[in-house]
């Protein structure tokens, strides 16, 4: 049996890197970290599958970072992510680490002003965390080049995928480097996944972390029969009952979304939107209150499902069914982080269960259901019911039973007290024969 890896200086992780994650609160890696970072160091291109919340964004920092050359002044790593989200977060950390190694980092991505942007590329950052469309108006527009860039990460390849950003990825990947090492991180494969690492990755490694309860060991999960007449007034009741430090509700729709969080305000909840209608600023301000607690209750669409992590959130409601087993995930992955307990509560409506099964066969876990005392009382007042009409029937039947039954009834089955056709020719007979002797 392997032994298990208890710290990052097992991995040769640089003194200075140790340091800094010490500092942050990281002491021992997780099983993507400790799988992931040799099969990365040895430069060969390289698949890496593991659900979220792992610790994905370490396994890919902590070997680039070991590998840039510093005293350089082209951009020598790409990290693509699909959500401005998931760039912010990723680009936290990535300058956290830098500061130990004098690695330069920037964030790209839209809903900011292109000529700030270019001024900062101008500084000639070492490493470009961005999103496909951003980076692509740079390339367009000459004030990015990637010809010396050997190395790219494509982070939540699979939701690139769904954003349809495949094309503009593979824009990019043409214009790199032709020595690159391309390493692609996703939850699942499919197949448009797997031919995109067919035709660009040579001779890849694919490294697979089994982590079925990983991100669901630590969260509570229930379902909560709802009607859409009063899914509000039941959020509202948990809420209440609850009394969660941080919320996140989530929403299939942005107007869902607003309707929500309205309603929640109009209510006196501490309560904000996010969504992807918002500008930059305006979302940057929703997540900055929301990690500052000045809001305990963030409504928001699948937008906020990856690439944040905020300390404190202690409940997830999911007020509309996520579409799959993927989502539900991701979505409840929000809590439960960092091996704090979370609570993930999902509204689901009577016709709503066979989708509610999918999820449950996906995580390979039966999800609680939650028995209020409203039906409680409803079932109890139902058994009971039902339990007088047993006892009817019952009587019914002993009634029944103490009735005289004819000399037929075992043949016939019925208590047709002897009066059947059988019976009735007899008695004609004899009356016949009777009169004719006479």
């Amino acid at each position: 049996m392997e032994n298990k890896i208890t710290s990052f200086n097992e991995l040769r992780v640089s003194d200075g890197l140790c340091t800094v994650l010490a500092q942050m609160g990281i002491k021992e890696p997780t099983p993507v970290q400790a799988e992931a970072i040799p099969a990365l160091r040895n430069g060969r291109d390289t698949i890496v599958q593991a659900q979220t919340g792992t610790g994905k964004t370490l396994a890919f920092l902590l070997p680039l970072y070991d590998k840039i050359k510093v005293q350089a002044d082209n951009i020598q790593t790409l990290i693509l992510t699909p959500t401005r989200e998931l760039t912010l977060q990723i680009a936290k950390v990535a300058a956290q680490l830098g500061k130990a190694e004098g690695v330069r980092s920037l964030a790209i991505y839209g809903g900011q002003d292109i000529e700030r942007q270019k001024q900062k590329l101008g500084r000639e950052p070492h490493v470009i965390i961005g999103t496909p469309g951003r980076i692509l108006d740079h390339m367009r527009r000459r004030t990015i080049n990637f010809a010396t860039t050997n190395r790219i990460v494509l982070d939540e390849a699979d939701e690139m995928l769904r954003r349809g950003f495949l094309e503009d990825v593979e824009q990019i990947l043409s214009t790199m480097a032709r020595d690159r090492q391309i390493m692609l991180f996703s939850a699942t494969m499919p197949d448009k996944i797997k031919a995109l690492a067919h035709r660009y990755m040579t001779d890849f490694q694919h490294v697979i972390i089994k982590t079925e309860n990983i991100t669901l060991d630590n969260i509570q999960q229930r379902i909560v029969d709802t009607v859409e007449d009063s899914k509000l007034d039941k959020l509202c009741e948990l809420i209440n009952e609850q009394n969660p430090y941080l919320a996140m509700v989530f929403c299939s729709t942005r107007s869902r979304v607003s309707q929500v969080a309205m309603a929640l305000a109009r209510r006196g909840y501490l309560a904000d939107e996010l969504h992807g209608e918002l500008s930059q600023l305006q979302r940057t301000n929703v997540l900055r209150k929301f990690r500052e607690a000045k809001l305990q209750i963030l409504v928001t669409t699948d937008i906020a499902a990856r690439g944040l992590d905020i300390e404190g959130v202690t409940h997830v409601f999911n007020y509309d069914m996520p579409r799959d087993t993927e989502s539900y995930i991701h979505r409840i992955g929000r809590t439960g982080r960092a091996g704090q307990q979370g609570v993930a509560i999902t509204f689901v409506n009577a016709r709503q269960y066979s989708q509610l099964r999918r999820i449950e066969a996906g995580i390979k876990n039966h999800i609680q259901k939650d028995v209020s005392g409203r039906s409680l009382a409803a079932r109890l007042k139902r058994e009971k019911r039902e339990r007088e009409l047993a006892a009817k029937r019952a009587a019914a039947e002993k009634e029944q039973a103490k009735k005289a039954k004819s000399r037929y009834a075992n043949r016939k089955g019925a208590e047709h007290k002897g009066r059947n056709s059988r019976s009735r020719r007899l008695r004609d007979r004899a009356k016949n024969g009777v009169r004719g002797r006479r």
